[in-house]
């Protein structure tokens, strides 16, 4: 832009529209593809936990996926739209990008003997955890055969054997090394699995402690809310407005127990509004203390807060209208939560 004259010389080019909607396309977009696997994001292990544990109905790796992706999908279409219509590009083109992406790929070379490994340990883990899926689509959740399936390819111990195969899958046999050692693992990030399991321990706290049905009866009697529709709404602002201000692991550990106790005093099937509630934890688009994505952008300096807050509340409401929609039309065909 500056060889154009388009611009001053003294120029920020972290002013540029483009940057802002780039940056934010790459924070929304981790958080909408999160929702698409039960392991994309923590408030969907929390989520199905809990309502697993609430309902006694399992939700396969696969029906998760079947269930979210038309949101994704769609969801995904809206964010490279309206980003681009509101803060539209000062330039059609960005010149060099193809060579740059060229000069970078060449530099990686071909694949490495651990990249190979890594590729077969994540297939052999997804294979494994959609499996069971595919074993009820073919022969139904009543047989036998998807009885043994599922019970002996738990998700969690699935995980474990995928990651284990990093450190048998050698990198040279010759000098007997492998593709990832202890002294890899240990600096993994394993703050953020407590994280995780405390959340579920949070939730877990909420209804055993009686707080959650407390706090679900004081809610029904105070609103009135006696209908599927009704409570789904509710639980969807709900969980967007706590994801909003403080965090969406948060917001899955606290909303979800409170939704399925709203739902059971309501006499209503509590399955759709707490799936729902569950999905909603994760859009949390408008403030960067919402996601660890929002954060990392806002951070850049790229991203005002206020462009943030002005993009993420239009794709809050329309997360919430595609979840609303969309959600008890994909557990209605797939025949859960009967």
């Amino acid at each position: 832009l500056q060889d154009k004259g388009m611009v001053a010389e003294d120029f920020d080019p972290l002013r540029l529209r483009v940057g802002v909607a780039l940056m934010l396309m790459l924070a929304y977009g981790a958080s909408v593809g999160g929702l698409l696997t039960p392991v994309g994001s923590p408030p969907n292990l929390i989520g199905r936990d809990l309502i697993e544990q609430q309902t006694g109905e399992r939700i396969s790796f696969l029906d998760w996926m079947i269930m979210a992706l038309p949101i994704c999908a769609l969801m995904f279409v809206a964010l490279a739209v309206i980003l681009l219509l509101l803060n539209k590009p000062e330039i059609k083109r960005i010149e060099g990008v193809e060579e740059y992406v060229r000069r970078e790929r060449h530099e990686l070379g071909p694949l490495k003997v651990a990249e190979r490994n890594a590729l077969i340990a994540f297939g052999v883990t997804v294979t494994l955890w959609i499996t069971p899926g595919i074993v009820a689509l073919v022969v139904g959740t009543d047989s036998s055969t998807y009885e043994t399936v599922s019970g002996r390819l738990d998700e969690g111990v699935m995980a474990v054997l995928g990651a284990s195969l990093l450190f048998v899958l050698p990198t040279s046999w010759k000098d007997r090394e492998f593709t990832l050692n202890w002294s890899d693992a240990a600096r993994i990030d394993w703050g953020t699995i407590m994280l995780f399991g405390t959340g579920i321990i949070f939730g877990a706290l909420l209804e055993s402690t009686g707080l959650a049905e407390t706090i679900g009866n004081g809610a029904f009697e105070a609103m009135g809310i006696n209908s599927t529709i009704a409570i789904t709404a509710f639980a969807i602002a709900l969980a967007i407005l706590v994801s909003e201000t403080t965090s969406n692991t948060a917001s899955a550990a606290v909303v979800v127990p409170i939704v399925l106790s709203l739902a059971i005093a309501a006499d209503i099937n509590p399955f759709v509004p707490a799936l729902a509630a569950t999905f909603a934890a994760s859009f949390g688009f408008m403030l960067p203390v919402s996601t660890p994505q929002n954060a990392v952008v806002y951070g850049s300096g790229v991203v005002p807060i206020t462009k943030m807050i002005r993009s993420g509340a239009s794709f809050d409401v329309l997360g919430a209208i595609l979840i609303l929609l969309a959600l008890p039309l994909m557990v209605a065909v797939l025949g859960l939560g009967g």
